[in-house]
């Protein structure tokens, strides 16, 4: 039995699961998200608690149970409280900006990069080296960080970049001249 798969889902007050068929909408405070399960995935919602359960132990189903009981808590999760990640520009001259609807990096380049926030997605910059990105999905919100720390992914040497916060770079050594020899 997976582990992962077994476990109920609370749900928390204020939100509301509509499952029909196969597609899944689950609405709170923070907005709506929408699922399509896996049609042999047998879900059942009775006294606040949501359950997933698999037709056979074959792989597939196995791999099946797990991934579509995590998908359903983030979603409730993502309703009722949100998630955010947070970066850090590390940099001398690093500074990120807001201009309208869209981020404004400058992070040693020539130019200014601008990033256009995708929709369901909230951006602020609370200080000049940190970004906040926050939204009710969670795999939007981990990809919005990622494409933002692409622009400018922290390099070993000087350990300058984009970073997730709290992210430790290994640093390496740099070159080692040797003495010039005639």
């Amino acid at each position: 039995m997976s582990r992962i798969g077994r476990l109920p889902i609370p749900v928390p007050d204020g939100v509301e699961i509509d499952f029909k068929g196969t597609h899944m909408t689950v609405k709170g405070g923070r907005g709506q998200l929408d699922l399509d399960v896996h049609p042999e995935m047998e879900i059942k919602i009775e006294d606040g608690l949501v359950t997933v359960a698999r037709p056979t132990d074959q792989t597939r189903h196995r791999a099946l149970h797990g991934l579509t009981r995590s998908l359903i808590f983030n979603m409730v999760e993502g309703v009722s409280k949100g998630y955010i990640r947070e970066l850090e520009l590390v940099g001398v001259g690093y500074r990120a900006s807001k201009q309208g609807e869209d981020l404004v990096l400058n992070v040693g380049f020539s130019h200014p990069v601008k990033f256009a926030v995708p929709p369901g997605i909230t951006i602020e910059v609370p200080e000049p080296t940190r970004i906040r990105i926050g939204g009710t999905d969670k795999e939007l919100v981990g990809r919005t960080a990622s494409q933002i720390r692409k622009v400018r992914p922290p390099e070993p040497y000087k350990g300058k970049g984009i970073l997730y916060r709290g992210e430790r770079i290994r640093r390496k050594a740099g070159k080692s001249g040797k003495a010039a020899s005639s």
